[in-house]
Formats: structure tokens, sequence, C-alpha cells
């Protein structure tokens, strides 16, 4: 199934993921938290867009197993919306959001974001092949051209990792849901530094758009790029932002990651 028909078909606030969105056991986190956003629209003032959303993962959601999508309006205020949604799956909760929707208002502050880091377009990069396997299973939704940092498990470490990314076969619309979904799928940073294949999993997830969004065509190649800023314990931080081809911010992420090596 593509990611335009996971969100068709969610019904009854329930959905039944399928394998091939899998990254390990669970289901890919990216996709976990669009979904957590397209139902929040259903309790929000229409029109108002997201600003932020915290994601934590509690558990993994599990392909194959129904899941259901609890939303709730925590405050409607004149501007701003806050709303929460639980993912429900075979009786405990495996993910948690908390969504911040915020209208427009008239404001003296304008502060142009940094500009976007150097990279080669994304023609001249080797392209990312889906090895079955070896790679989790929904990036053969996404490809990916390197640009910065090491390859996971390659040993190589530093602090970056990131490139060109996007739908294999583009959505009719991005729209946030699916920005949410393309700024999670690249790995966690940290695992350039081990040689060795471990597991890791993000324990949570927080995902800011910027609106007025830029313009972003469904089939237009995105840039990202992660920094570390500090890993120890088996923990790591992480910050990342993505770009459009103009140059433009559209959004910025930041994980804590678990790895298990």
């Amino acid at each position: 199934m593509t990611f335009e028909e996971i969100l068709a078909s969610v019904s009854n606030n329930e959905v039944t993921l399928p394998a091939e969105w899998a990254q390990g056991r669970a289901t890919f986190g990216g996709l976990v938290g669009a979904l957590a956003y397209e139902r929040m629209q259903d309790v929000v003032t229409p029109g108002r867009p997201m600003r932020a959303m915290q994601v934590s993962f509690v558990g993994p959601v599990e392909p194959g197993l129904p899941v259901s999508l609890e939303a709730e309006l925590l405050r409607e205020g004149k501007s701003a919306s806050q709303a929460m949604v639980r993912m429900v799956q075979d009786g405990s909760t495996r993910a948690v959001a908390l969504g911040s929707f915020g209208g427009g208002r008239d404001s003296s502050v304008t502060v142009s974001p940094l500009d976007a880091p150097d990279a080669p377009p994304p023609e001249d990069c080797t392209p990312t092949p889906y090895i079955e396997g070896l790679m989790p299973s929904f990036t053969q939704f996404i490809e990916m051209r390197w640009c910065y940092g090491g390859l996971p498990f390659s040993g190589k470490g530093g602090r970056e990792m990131g490139g060109w990314m996007k739908f294999r076969e583009p959505p009719a619309e991005l729209g946030d849901a699916g920005v949410i979904n393309l700024i999670d799928a690249w790995p966690p940073a940290l695992l350039s530094h081990l040689k060795d294949r471990v597991p890791s999993s993000s324990l949570s997830w927080s995902v800011e758009l910027v609106h007025p969004r830029p313009e972003v065509r469904p089939d237009e190649w995105l840039l990202y790029k992660a920094t570390i800023d500090q890993a120890g314990e088996g923990y790591g931080h992480i910050h990342a932002e993505i770009w459009n081809r103009k140059g433009e911010l559209v959004a910025i992420s930041r994980q804590t990651v678990v790895v298990f090596g």
C-alpha cells in the first residue's frame, strides 16, 4: 500500500498497517506521526495549521494488528488549539502524540530562517536502492540520496547525516502529513558510528512545521540534514531540518534515540 492509500484506509478511527511499512518489529515512526496528525485535524478548528507535534513511542505499533486512533481536543482558543492522539493496539497504548495548531497573527517580529546548507543536486547523487532484508521495509516507498555523513554501520562516525529524499510514487498532494512522514525516513545519525548491526529505536520525536509552508511539489526532492547534539549511555539527541529545492526551510525535527549497542 502506498502512503496515500494508507491514509485513505482509516475507517472509524481504526487502521491496520501493512508489513511493508515496518521498521524492525514496529511500524515506521514517520507513518505513525502522519496518522496522528491526520486524526488531530478531525478535532481542531478547520484550516488551523499545525505548528508543532511531539510523539512518544510508548511501545511498538505493530503491523498487521488493528490500531485505534483516539483523539481528544485539550483546548480550543481564539487562534490556537491543543490536541492529543492516543494510539491503542491490543489493549495497550503504543504511542501518544500532542499537537499544537495555531492560526496566523499580526506581529512586528519577522526573522528569516538560516540558509540551506550546500549540497550537490540530487541528480548528481548516487541513488540508494532498496535491498530487501538489509534495509527497513518502509524504504521501498522512499528514495534517499546521500550527501552528508557515513552510512549506517560504516564505523565512519561524525556528527552529520543526510541528503535528498522523496516518495518513489508521489501522492497527488504532499501536504503536511507527507512532510511529517518523509522527515523521519532517515536512519539515526548515531548508526554511522557503529560497525556491527544493532537495533535502535526512537524514544521521543518532535517535529515543527513552517507556516506559511513553502511550496513543495509532491514529486519534489527535499534536502535533509541531521546533526548529533550528544550521545552516551545508549541514548542520542539529534536535531534536523529539511528544505525544498529553492533552499526554503520546510520543517524542523528533534529526536531522542535509543541504541542497543
